[in-house]
């Protein structure tokens, strides 16, 4: 720890950097702020000195604020607070609903500036929007989350962490959840005695919510979805906005361009978790759709098989994306390798990104188009520069903010072989 920890700087906020933190500067060193809006000037406490080329701090207050501020969504997450017992989890809960977005876009733009070295309106030919999720505008993005972590401290109080630390801090609130799974939080002081780790959700399918507790055996739960079913495992990955699976699934849709999509060609859906967005890929296409999902877990994969049952043409299998295309590769015969040309790859790969060596191998098959779902605009804007490296253009995307009050987006972007 430095000699500036602790030092209370006044600064001019100007700008905000992937990761939701605010963006000022201190005689030329880059300071990172929490719990900022550009345009204020606020007093910030300096949390880390490490780095020569910045340095982080957290507001204490505010001396101009901007007129987007608001009172925070999340009393237990607000300025009045030491920043050290700050709820993290809502870390754009003082800053009014649109301007969030308007935010996120410019995190979005500046991405693909950077790690594309895209102008997206001239790529496009259009800004790109950040859209709300429906019903959002009308609960100020509250009630949203279908699914929550909470820690569990010493003696036994479940809260969430932080912001940025493993401290457990205890609230009376959860605004960000759905009403059932504010219902169903164990918040109460002492509520969870040996207790590590609890996850409360609130499937689509069931009446109320339910605890999954430490490592806790998996329950298979119901998802719906317009109308059709998913299973999943309660443990397992699932969207946690209560609209993200049906934004998603018709985002997807409007994405895939119908005319490069080949009905008899070879559809590849990566990283596929249960199935959604083979789903969603098996309705465009089709009841004789080919689709074969691809998903690291196992478990999932089994739901996967069982969710995407009435596609006699879909198949779910277990592995490693990276490792399930080398082999694909190397085994195809010539007829399977010209199916992959015609067919349409979707893949909602983690926060990471796909990575170049995935984005490689996809091009390698030479699909007709991809449509990429992505939680991480910068990882995004990576895999589109290698994309593009390699014979792939930008030719749509579409942005949601499926994270209200989060700094978090997403974004479903559509590539296409350069002609």
């Amino acid at each position: 720890m430095g000699e500036s920890v602790g030092t209370l700087l006044e600064l001019d906020v100007t700008g905000i950097a992937h990761g939701g933190i605010s963006v000022a500067r201190h005689e030329g060193r880059v300071v990172f702020v929490s719990d900022a809006v550009p345009g204020e000037r606020v007093v910030a406490r300096v949390t880390e000195d490490r780095k020569k080329s910045f340095w982080r701090a957290d507001t204490v207050s505010v001396v101009t604020p901007s007129e987007h501020r608001v009172d925070h969504v999340w009393p237990e997450a607000a300025l009045d607070r030491d920043p050290a017992v700050r709820a993290g989890g809502a870390e754009f809960g003082h800053i009014a609903l649109s301007h969030q977005r308007t935010l996120k876009h410019d995190v979005l733009v500046d991405a693909f500036s950077r790690f594309a070295r895209t102008d997206l309106t001239e790529v496009l030919g259009h800004d790109v929007t950040v859209e709300s999720a429906p019903g959002d505008d009308e609960t100020n993005g509250l009630g949203w989350r279908t699914r929550v972590r909470l820690h569990v401290d010493e003696d036994g109080t479940a809260g969430p962490f932080a912001a940025r630390s493993h401290t457990v801090v205890p609230v009376t609130s959860l605004p960000l959840a759905a009403q059932r799974v504010q219902d169903a939080a164990p918040l109460a002081r002492g509520a969870m005695p040996g207790a590590s780790v609890v996850d409360v959700l609130a499937p689509s399918g069931a009446e109320g919510a339910r605890l999954v507790i430490d490592e806790q055996k998996p329950t298979v739960v119901t998802e719906v979805v317009g109308d059709r079913s998913f299973t999943v495992d309660d443990t397992g990955f699932w969207q946690v906005h209560r609209q993200a699976p049906a934004v998603l699934t018709a985002a997807v849709q409007d994405l895939v361009d119908r005319d490069r999509l080949d009905p008899e060609g070879q559809h590849l859906d990566l990283y596929g978790g249960v199935g959604l967005l083979a789903a969603a890929l098996g309705d465009v296409v089709g009841p004789k759709a080919r689709i074969t999902s691809v998903e690291s877990a196992a478990r999932a994969t089994e739901h996967a098989q069982e969710n995407l049952a009435e596609w006699i043409g879909a198949r779910a299998e277990t592995g490693r994306v990276d490792r399930w295309l080398a082999r694909t590769a190397a085994d195809a015969s010539r007829p399977e390798l010209q199916r992959f040309r015609a067919g349409t790859v979707v893949l909602d790969p983690p926060r990471s990104g796909a990575g170049r060596e995935v984005v490689v191998q996809i091009a390698a098959l030479q699909p007709a188009q991809v449509v990429y779902v992505a939680c991480d605009p910068v990882a995004l804007a990576r895999d589109v520069a290698t994309f593009a490296d390699l014979g792939y253009r930008l030719e749509a995307l579409r942005a949601f903010d499926l994270f209200p009050h989060t700094h978090h987006l997403e974004a479903v972007a559509r590539l296409v072989p350069i002609a």
